[in-house]
């Protein structure tokens, strides 16, 4: 399971201080900064590029604190959120990452896959902090997963 973490990680890097000195691109077709409420949102086929992930999103909200960018306190994405890496893809309709808890949500018709496998649910949690990733099902739905055995 330690494999599907791998694309979760990869978005937290988009929101980390500066200091990690990668370069992110994010294209859209609107881009509202408000000051008053400290919320930057791209909105209409969003594609965030950083090295390590691809972010597709029909919308990206940041909301950061008084250090500006890279005080980063929430990063919700919505809409068909895809997450896509080398080695595997993750989607939902909505991921949220929250620094100050270390947890990353991904809901709605959850589905990873990889090489060696696929697992579909309502709810992926990665705990950054403990490393451990759970999948949740909702209502009468299941976690369900195909693994492809060596």
């Amino acid at each position: 399971m330690i494999r599907y973490l791998a694309p979760i990680l990869a978005l937290l890097l988009l929101v980390a201080p500066a200091a990690a000195q990668q370069k992110v691109n994010i294209t859209a077709d609107q881009f509202t900064v408000d000051e008053n409420t400290k919320q930057a949102v791209f909105t209409g086929h969003v594609v965030v590029v950083h090295p390590s992930v691809t972010v597709n999103a029909d919308k990206v909200e940041a909301v950061y604190g008084s250090g500006g960018a890279s005080d980063i306190e929430s990063f919700v994405a919505t809409g068909s959120v895809t997450l896509d890496t080398p080695d595997q893809k993750a989607v939902g309709d909505r991921a949220v990452f929250n620094p100050g808890d270390q947890l990353l949500r991904l809901t709605g018709n959850v589905k990873v896959t990889n090489a060696s496998g696929t697992v579909d649910s309502s709810e992926l949690v990665v705990n950054l902090a403990t490393n451990v990733s759970t999948f949740t099902s909702s209502g009468n739905g299941r976690v369900t997963g195909v693994f492809t055995s060596q």
